[in-house]
């Protein structure tokens, strides 16, 4: 049950910033979210961190092109950890 709520949430506000007029700071606000939830296990957690990290230098940096790869990377891997 606990599996299924996270995958609704994680759906939901999948859809909830599919209109957003800056794609990286969506995918960072997600990202950011699902760490907040405490529901990832250590090393997904850590990798998940390096990634957000890594596309926020990106953004800063102006690339923003690679910075949502990265963080879209992210959510990914944070979608599989959450269906297991």
């Amino acid at each position: 049950m606990k599996k299924l709520l996270i995958a609704l949430a994680l759906m939901a506000s999948s859809s909830a910033f599919a209109h957003c007029p800056d794609p990286v700071t969506c995918e960072m606000k997600a990202i950011d979210s699902s760490i907040a939830s405490g529901s990832l296990k250590e090393d997904t957690l850590e990798k998940v961190k390096t990634m957000r990290a890594e596309g926020q230098k990106l953004h800063d940096e102006g690339r923003d092109q690679d910075a949502v790869k990265v963080l879209k990377d992210a959510r990914k891997m944070i979608r599989e950890a959450s269906s297991s």
